[in-house]
């Protein structure tokens, strides 16, 4: 038997998945999750030698517990944290801490190019924001003394996230990237998916330092070097993971969407050939890139979805379990007690669609009765109050009402943050059987990529496990929480 391993580098941790080359039936996982680094306020940062050990132990102990040899392996996947921006040299040395998607200490630098907003909103579609690489790989080259020394040699290389762990798989040898995550750098011509030299300018950023960018299902390289896989596995998909989410979600073509609830919360519609660009806050990207030809879609980034709720377990220490917190919100049984009771999940600013860098988190309308299930049940309020703002959006964008969704990402196995989300957003959620699609839609990926399958095969792979409907005894009070939220939004940030 032979089998395809996909790599899902997010945030928090990393996964290694098994999936069977043949059946395309989702075999195992292992995941491990690696420190967060937060040096001053506003500021995330990953270790990548951390993230570089994870990525052997994940791998190393998938096989291990399933008596798989890495001969069996036919080709390898990978779908990685978006925008995190890694530098490192030819040898392979990280030169410094990755810059996490989430840090914000390039906002006052973005707010200085205030002026050349719609230029790069046509050129990228992106908003001008600390969120993206290309003002992370400017910050580095400015005011990391090895970053500038190893610039200074011909020795730098920059990458997001999954042009680092290419590198380190094909043993220094393969320094590429695919369009997906290229087109969340500010540095990439949405038109062409090819790196723009006035952006390059713009952003100061080397044309020599970055990694050429290929379709999304291409031979990436070959495993080399390396002391927990055999040589000669080629890597054969690569995307973003919420594009590779949505991949997972068998959303091919023009018209299909998915939201992941992740670290943070993401909302992709598929918009096919056609680069349509919002009038209502959502950012316009790659989907995939096949053949040569990109396929874009409208998108909605919400910062904090699950990071709220591993702040109050870690933080708060409110349950010890990120699952248990579906248990502790469901004690509430009567609504009228979270009128006033909100949570503002805003810990590194407010995406989609408002855009402010300087939000902050919060936690308004305590009374003396508010306990630990109030608290609880207003995370999962004001994680799904997120996504609606997002929904709303897309649903503007689009001119027409949405009706239903498909979710996917670890958070999606709460029952009542989805009928949650059901109720505030007045749709169907439809949730998936296989709900780790970002590793899976990775896996689909290689599999194109290696020829082992088309990419019609997808369409077949998905399967419905449940859907959530609102629940009409809580509609009228989750139309009074969405106008409060709305207001204390405008009032607050």
């Amino acid at each position: 038997m032979s089998y395809i391993l996909s790599i899902d580098q997010g945030t928090t941790g990393t996964t290694a998945v098994l999936i069977n080359a043949d059946s395309l039936e989702f075999i195992d996982k292992v995941n491990c999750e690696f420190t967060q680094h937060f040096p001053k306020p506003g500021w995330v940062e990953h270790d990548l030698n951390d993230i570089w050990n994870t990525i052997k132990r994940t791998i190393t102990d998938v096989l291990t517990k399933n008596s798989i040899s890495s001969k069996d392996i036919k080709c390898i996947g990978i779908t990685n944290q978006r925008e995190t921006t890694c530098a490192f040299n030819k040898a392979g040395q990280p030169l410094a801490k990755a810059i996490v998607w989430q840090d914000r200490r390039t906002s006052s630098f973005c707010e200085s190019l205030s002026s050349k907003e719609n230029y790069i909103k046509e050129k990228t579609g992106l908003k001008i924001d600390s969120y993206f690489s290309g003002t992370k790989m400017r910050w580095l080259l400015n005011h990391n003394d090895a970053v500038k020394m190893a610039s200074k040699n011909d020795d730098l290389l920059f990458g997001t996230i999954d042009t680092f762990i290419l590198y380190k798989l094909t043993g220094n040898t393969s320094h590429k990237t695919e369009a997906s995550n290229a087109s969340r750098t500010l540095l990439m011509d949405l038109k062409t998916c090819q790196w723009d030299n006035e952006l390059l300018e713009l952003f100061e950023v080397p044309k020599t330092t970055l990694p050429s960018i290929c379709d999304s299902f291409s031979n990436f390289g070959h495993t080399q070097g390396l002391d927990f896989l055999d040589d000669g596995i080629q890597i054969s998909g690569i995307l973003g993971d919420q594009q590779s989410a949505l991949f997972g979600q068998a959303g091919l073509t023009k018209g299909d969407m998915k939201c992941t609830y992740g670290t943070g919360a993401f909302m992709l519609l598929n918009t096919g050939n056609e680069i349509k660009y919002s009038n209502n806050g959502l950012l316009t990207t790659v989907a995939y890139k096949e053949n040569g030809k990109a396929y874009y879609a409208l998108e909605g980034s919400t910062y904090i979805c699950g990071a709220a709720v591993q702040w109050l377990r870690d933080n708060l220490h409110l349950f010890k379990n990120s699952s248990d917190i579906e248990g502790l919100a469901a004690q509430v049984k009567d609504l009228s007690q979270m009128e006033h009771v909100m949570f503002l999940p805003f810990f590194t600013g407010i995406g989609s669609p408002q855009w402010n860098s300087e939000a902050k988190a919060a936690i308004v309308g305590l009374t003396r009765d508010t306990s630990d299930k109030h608290i609880a049940r207003a995370c999962l309020d004001g994680m799904c109050l997120s996504i609606n703002d997002l929904i709303t959006a897309m649903s503007a964008d689009t001119g027409h009402k949405i009706d239903e969704l498909r979710v996917d990402g670890g958070a999606v196995a709460n029952d009542l943050l989805m009928t949650i989300q059901a109720t505030v957003s007045d749709l169907k959620i439809i949730r998936p059987r296989i709900i780790e699609t970002t590793a899976y839609g990775a896996a689909l990926a290689a599999a194109i990529g290696s020829k082992i399958i088309d990419k019609s095969k997808v369409l077949d792979m998905w399967k419905e496990d449940k859907f959530f409907q609102p629940k009409a005894d809580e509609i009228e009070h989750y139309k009074m929480k969405k106008e409060k939220w709305s207001k204390i939004i405008k009032t607050i940030y």
